[in-house]
């Protein structure tokens, strides 16, 4: 008697569906019900439409509304800063183009490997805009039998709305991808990149411990610890810009305190010194670059445009523009040193003779 219903239900959705078309007949419904598969087929991933060519068309020929955004996004873009804040570079894209680029390179993904459609699908081409798409990222993630991934997604929509937030998540994702030689796509940091994941629930467990609803900061935080392997306390601060390359065993302590611009490698650790209450835990400047299993222990100071050498150990203040290398650390001028700014290159090495 169910499959009775199925099939009925089954045959008015497939008449309603074909009633504009003048070819439609009894014949060709049984047809097709007897070529129809047990399981549903696997959602299909839009593509976009081809040029007259066949080729893509190039993303130079604009219309003359979306010139005139352009242009007028150009011109609200930040300068880069003289203090290694985080400020928009000209080749960095606005919110709507992003998201625009992310649906493409996911389009092609489904063209190129059918088997991550339903993946896909769900993770991003379901969703109109990108902080949904986000939300429901990260609210899967979460999930556990008593935290329901529903609750979660709704929690993580709000939150990733708001317009502080919202700056933050887009200029993390944007330093990724700039930075990491790896991050071929925008779409891979968005979709796989438990880095950028955990400092999004930070974010949102941050707002929350800032409004009072501490439990469930923590509880966002112990989950996070949990699947990503990041420890970062809800109470503490993180800038715009920021990327966890690998991520794997980050610790940031509760008075922890971190910059614009910052890349950190995994196994780095921003702890305090002994069990004394208030501001124990380091202060990372803007434009810092920590390399693989360093440590930073106290409330010492790193200075803006620094770079911490791979597992050294710092202990004491770290001077603007210089590189603390060793265990103990000790400062060296970073003018000394050849290469860009320390974020910018990402060497997290020090060698004697680059001095």
């Amino acid at each position: 008697m169910m499959f009775v219903v199925v099939q009925r239900h089954h045959a008015a959705r497939t008449a309603t569906g074909d009633s504009a078309s003048s070819s439609s007949s009894p014949t060709s419904l049984a047809g097709r019900r007897r070529r129809r598969r047990r399981n549903p087929p696997l959602p299909v991933c839009p593509r976009a439409a081809p040029s007259s060519s066949g080729e893509r068309a190039p993303s130079q020929a604009l219309s003359a509304d979306e010139q005139q955004k352009r242009t007028f996004i150009a011109q609200k873009m930040l300068k880069r800063n003289n203090d290694c804040s985080w400020a928009w570079d000209d080749h960095y894209l606005e919110k709507d183009n992003l998201w625009e680029t992310i649906r493409e390179e996911i389009e092609r993904d489904c063209a190129t490997e059918p088997m991550l459609s339903s993946f896909l699908f769900s993770t991003v081409l379901a969703h109109a805009t990108i902080e949904e798409s986000l939300a429901f990222i990260l609210a899967n993630k979460l999930e556990s039998t008593v935290l329901p991934a529903t609750q979660l997604l709704q929690l993580f929509h709000e939150t990733l709305m708001l317009d502080e937030i919202r700056a933050g998540f887009l200029a993390d994702l944007l330093a990724t991808y700039d930075r990491d030689p790896a991050c071929k796509q925008y779409s891979s940091c968005l979709l796989f990149y438990k880095g950028f994941h955990a400092i999004q629930i930070h974010r949102v467990a941050h707002h929350l411990y800032k409004k009072g609803r501490v439990g469930l900061a923590m509880l966002l935080q112990s989950r996070s610890s949990e699947t990503f392997h990041v420890d970062i306390h809800p109470a503490a601060r993180i800038g715009k810009g920021v990327m966890l390359d690998h991520a794997t065993g980050v610790v940031m302590g509760e008075s922890a305190v971190v910059g614009d611009n910052v890349s950190m490698l995994h196994h780095v650790t921003l702890g305090g010194s002994g069990k004394s209450a208030g501001d124990r835990h380091p202060k990372i400047g803007s434009g810092v670059l920590i390399g693989a299993g360093a440590v930073v222990l106290g409330n010492v100071r790193v200075g803006n445009c620094s770079k911490i050498g791979a597992g050294s150990v710092v202990l004491a203040d770290v001077p603007p523009r210089h590189v603390a290398v060793g265990v103990p650390a000790r400062n060296i001028p970073l003018s000394g040193i050849s290469g860009s700014s320390p974020v910018s290159d990402m060497n997290q090495v020090f060698l004697g003779q680059d001095i």
